[in-house]
């Protein structure tokens, strides 16, 4: 009896340790899928995006017949209120005057290859216990998509590449004249299955599409500024030269220094990218925003006049080497 007993154990130490011998096959899937790799822009048919849909697509529209209040989002200047739709999709919901020029300035910075947030524009929308608004921007929280960390303009992996430049000019382009160091950059930690993405994107981009302000003075820089203005956008000056026929940009905001060291080389990438979208494409992405026939017009037309100056100005500087 005695012996039957000790087969009994040793064949249960064996069938235990079957069972664990899969285990380092697993620890090594899930070190796989720990690998990251680091993005800020990737290369893009520019011509084929779809700036109306903007990067969450057709696949990603909230389904905004049922909607449930979570709770209020806390921080920043803007009221914001979390909640889920009626697919189950958790959103951060943004009311008041920068919904619009968020929606716009996400298009257009993505539809040229840089990572963005997901967000929509909703006309019209009911937050049970909280109220009926209008022009209410959604941004997404995926299930995939971890927050992360900020980032900082100054200190990044990007530092010195086209990619961070580019991403600098797109900034003057739209007139953010909110470009804190390091409070509306944010990374997002994207699991893709096998691998995972850590992107580094602008997180809030409302304080666009107006002007920068009078004075880049500490306090007083605030002074002037405005957002979500087609008529401030359109009549806002975006490119000076000094004597030696270098490129400088008219931004009056925080951080004014971060245009120092923009080269030639880096606008004309940049332009190189803007040229590919098309009058259409840049219309959609006011269109998204829900802003009107006109009103599009203005900003349309200003955002490629932009583009224009960008071209025109990198052309010359570096005909002149």
């Amino acid at each position: 009896m005695i012996r039957t007993f000790f087969v009994a154990v040793l064949l249960m130490f064996v069938a235990l340790s079957s069972a664990v011998i899969p285990a380092p096959a697993q620890r090594k899937s899930k070190k796989k899928q720990t690998s990251v790799s680091k993005v800020m822009w990737e290369k893009v048919d520019v011509s084929k995006r779809d700036l109306f849909l903007g990067p969450g697509g057709v696949s990603m529209k909230p389904n905004v017949r049922k909607i449930k209040f979570l709770k209020e989002e806390k921080g920043g200047a803007t009221k914001k209120f979390r909640i889920k739709d009626g697919s189950g999709k958790e959103w951060v919901a943004k009311i008041g005057k920068e919904a619009q020029s968020e929606t716009a300035a996400v298009r257009l910075v993505w539809g040229i290859g840089y990572s963005t947030e997901i967000n929509y524009l909703v006309p019209e929308l009911t937050i049970p216990g909280r109220g009926t608004f209008r022009n209410v921007r959604l941004e997404a929280r995926p299930e995939n998509v971890e927050r992360e960390d900020r980032w900082s303009w100054k200190e990044n992996p990007f530092k010195g590449t086209r990619e961070l430049q580019g991403l600098k000019i797109m900034m003057a382009m739209l007139n953010n004249w909110d470009l804190k160091e390091e409070g509306n950059n944010i990374t997002l930690l994207i699991d893709k299955g096998s691998r995972s993405e850590l992107h580094f994107v602008v997180s809030d981009l409302g304080a666009t599409f107006g002007k920068t302000g009078y004075f880049n003075i500490p306090i007083f820089w605030r002074l002037g500024r405005s957002k979500n203005n087609p008529d401030h956008y359109g009549g806002s000056k975006f490119i000076e030269k000094d004597d030696d026929g270098d490129i400088k940009f008219k931004y009056v905001g925080r951080n004014p220094g971060l245009f120092d060291d923009i080269s030639a080389s880096d606008v004309r990438w940049t332009a190189d990218l803007l040229l590919q979208l098309s009058d259409k494409q840049i219309k959609d992405a006011f269109r998204a925003a829900n802003y009107t026939a006109s009103e599009i017009e203005t900003f349309a037309r200003a955002f490629k006049e932009k583009i224009s100056e960008l071209d025109n100005a990198s052309q010359t500087k570096l005909a002149r080497r």
